[in-house]
């Protein structure tokens, strides 16, 4: 047992004793799921991440405020570098899963952007993407990073995408719509660590949604129309459009980041990041 484990097996919210077994798949934190008492709760590890704006105090008031909206597992215990959620048996998307449920995930939006900053105590999170990749650029910049080199292109790549947008009301996102961020119990979806929980647009989940589902035209205007009903604002496609690449760009840039200050067991930063490139230069090319 790690050090780590055995300071999980030993925090005071638990009734008996435990085991604890690692969570694989995360490119962030280090999770574990711990037995205790017949019942199962997520342990979600990490400290604050000032290169990606994630501090835990906000992720926990997030993940708080979107149990109390209905979205998101309960908190049971926190403390720092320490988040105890209730378990919740189901399986987590995939890419696919993400195309295929567009009419399950547009009102689960909807009501993430309704309801959590209702339920949200202390001070918030603000998310703008344009800003996290101009912060992220110079990050990159100043590096030994291989990627350092095109930065300047995709600065400039930034600046045309963000003069695209339109005024759209503020509301509470989630801005981390990965697969792996969606769980399906067989009966409803819940969404799943809130790092960058914060007030932002409505558009960028939206976009984020289509950029990590790798969604078609087809499936973005259905996406659209489920979510808006017809009546958003105008030129919202070509703003939706330039959202997503930046969307892509902004995950990109975030591996980069990542490569350079973060050592997480089985994550491939590089692999990432060439990854949401592709996708990035496919979009720009459209």
């Amino acid at each position: 047992m790690t050090d780590l484990e055995r300071r999980i097996a030993g925090l005071a919210c638990w009734r008996g004793p435990v085991t604890v077994a690692p969570l694989l798949g995360g490119l962030t934190n280090l999770s574990y799921v711990v037995a205790d008492a017949g019942e199962k709760f997520v342990v979600r590890c990490g400290d604050d991440i000032p290169v990606h704006h994630v501090f835990r105090d906000r992720e926990r008031a997030a993940s708080i405020a979107a149990h109390a909206a209905g979205l998101s597992p309960e908190v049971m215990h926190t403390e720092p570098g320490i988040l105890v959620m209730r378990h919740v048996e189901g399986r987590t998307f995939s890419e696919a899963d993400l195309r295929a449920n567009i009419h399950r995930l547009a009102p689960l939006l909807r009501k993430c952007h309704l309801s959590v900053g209702q339920h949200l105590a202390g001070p918030p999170n603000f998310f703008w993407v344009f800003h996290v990749i101009r912060d992220y650029g110079r990050l990159i910049a100043g590096s030994q990073s291989p990627f350092a080199v095109d930065v300047p292109r995709y600065l400039e790549a930034n600046r045309v995408l963000e003069e695209a947008q339109v005024p759209m009301p503020v509301v509470f996102g989630h801005h981390d719509l990965l697969p792996g961020n969606v769980l399906d119990d067989g009966e409803r979806l819940w969404l799943i660590d809130w790092e960058y929980g914060g007030f932002g647009t409505a558009l960028f989940d939206l976009a984020n949604l289509s950029a990590n589902g790798s969604f078609e035209e087809a499936e973005d205007e259905a996406l659209l129309y489920a979510y808006f009903g017809g009546k958003g604002p105008g030129d919202l496609h070509r703003a939706f459009r330039a959202m997503k690449a930046a969307s892509a760009l902004r995950e990109a840039l975030w591996a980069m980041v990542s490569d350079i200050h973060l050592r997480i067991p089985g994550a491939d930063y590089k692999a990432h990041a060439h990854d949401y490139l592709t996708r990035f230069e496919e979009l720009m090319a459209r």
